[in-house]
């Protein structure tokens, strides 16, 4: 009897192990897109943050920045995501076993994951951008002290007036 039962269940079994699967490579995707896209947009914005950085800015306020821009993109698609699971809830009810079709929780649940891999994606380029952003005006502005110390040695070498 048990085999009859396991026989009967094999297709469910692995249409429900295969959609887990591409799930997971789906969202591993979204994650991975959504990493690079928001690294990009840090870079396009690189000189903005600069700006923002030379204005006064913190590393914090930065992170909060570009998080911030990752998040409202994060509930966008979250909002958008849920009005089509809702659709398509109707499509799937054959492929669920044990959980309605438009299970609040199972709704919930894959809303916060994605919102948090989204912030997680979002947070590592713009902590990245603020890092590098504050190593390089450091280096730049030690850089800009020593031709501005090496004009004035030059000038006091050739008698001349300081070099402005």
């Amino acid at each position: 009897m048990d085999e009859i039962i396991a026989e009967s269940l094999s297709q469910r079994r692995f249409n429900t192990a295969l959609l887990a699967l591409f799930a997971f490579i789906a969202g591993a995707l979204a994650a991975v897109g959504i990493y690079g896209v928001t690294s990009y947009t840090v870079t396009q914005r690189t000189r903005e943050v600069g700006v923002r950085m030379a204005l006064g800015a913190r590393h914090a306020e930065i992170t909060m920045l570009v998080t911030r821009s990752g998040a409202r993109l994060a509930a966008m698609g979250v909002g958008i995501g849920i009005a089509g699971a809702i659709v398509s809830t109707r499509l799937l009810s054959g492929l669920l076993f044990g959980v309605s079709a438009s299970d609040p929780i199972t709704f919930v649940l894959t809303a916060v994951l994605v919102g948090a891999v989204t912030l997680l994606a979002s947070y590592i380029p713009s902590r990245r951008a603020a890092e590098i952003l504050s190593f390089s005006d450091s280096v730049r502005l030690r850089i800009e002290q020593l031709v501005a110390a090496f004009r004035l040695r030059v000038s006091r070498i050739l008698n001349l007036d300081p070099i402005r």
